[in-house]
């Protein structure tokens, strides 16, 4: 009789739902989704502080927690071409609570007049840092390090113009990983860009939209060859949730909600769950 208590005790301690935690994003349009389905994907999932009704990248973080059994309340603040340091300016009163995680995500060049250069994104993330800190001294906070820019890699004018499409990648991952490691506060960083740069490595994705999608890949880029696809954000989500939560996004399945409700094929899906996990033991 002591023994069947013992292993029914267990049992139900394993059933029991994961601690209830909070997580927030903050970002432009690489977070909300623009230029794809992802923008308007289950908005009431999440809790948008700026009352725009977009799900983003933040509803499919909240819908693989779902799926995973993970409790997770999900929130963003977001405002398009904006870096950290208008956040910080601008949207305080509205971020300025008590938060588990915070993601940040800043401007797809780090700095608008100085592409590259992470001056003025490390100094707002150390002011957002501190700014939840005083809330939540055990606050988890982290960089997103972002994609490269076909548009500014395929196109003249840039200071990436003409190098190795995983170059731009690089470069942000690396100006992301020095702040992490100078700027109290900052947790470390999420490898998007090199999940990315390994999906185009691997022959699952395509590098250059300029020519077309070469048969049998995935665009990772929207019309536009600077926003994400649908695939190219799922890629974004599955590689911040698997960092966020340690959890295997392999499990997730080929028959995932989110790639089924976005019109991504269950082999696609699957494919883009193995670079995610592939990255993360890797970075």
């Amino acid at each position: 009789m002591i023994r069947l208590l013992l292993t029914l005790t267990a049992l139900s301690l394993s059933a029991a739902p994961a601690l209830a935690r909070d997580i927030l994003f903050i970002g432009n349009s690489f977070t909300f989704g623009a230029g794809a389905p992802v923008e308007r994907y289950r908005p009431d999932s999440v809790t948008d502080l700026n009352d725009e009704k977009i799900g983003g990248v933040p509803a499919l973080f909240r819908t693989f927690a779902e799926q995973a059994g993970l409790d997770w309340t999900v929130a963003l603040e977001t405002s398009p071409g904006k870096d950290l340091a208008y956040h910080y300016a601008n949207r305080r009163a509205a971020i300025d609570r008590r938060w588990d995680v915070v993601i940040l995500q800043g401007y797809s060049t780090l700095d608008a007049k100085r592409p590259g250069d992470a001056t003025r994104h490390g100094e707002a993330a150390g002011r957002l840092a501190a700014l939840f800190h005083a809330r939540n001294p055990r606050a988890r906070v982290e960089l997103v390090e972002t994609w490269s820019r076909a548009d500014l890699t395929y196109r003249p004018g840039s200071r990436w113009s003409g190098k190795p499409i995983a170059t731009m990648a690089n470069d942000l991952a690396a100006a992301n990983r020095q702040v992490a490691r100078t700027v109290p506060g900052i947790a470390g960083t999420i490898p998007v860009g090199s999940a990315w740069n390994d999906a185009i490595a691997t022959g699952i994705a395509d590098a250059n939209p300029y020519d077309g999608i070469d048969p049998g890949k995935v665009g990772l880029w929207a019309d536009d060859h600077y926003h994400g696809s649908t695939a190219g954000y799922y890629l974004e989500a599955l590689t911040i949730f698997g960092r966020v939560t340690g959890y295997d996004v392999r499990r997730l399945g080929p028959d995932e909600r989110a790639a089924r409700d976005l019109g991504l094929t269950p082999a696609v899906a699957k494919a883009l769950q193995r670079v995610a996990w592939k990255t993360l033991r890797q970075n």
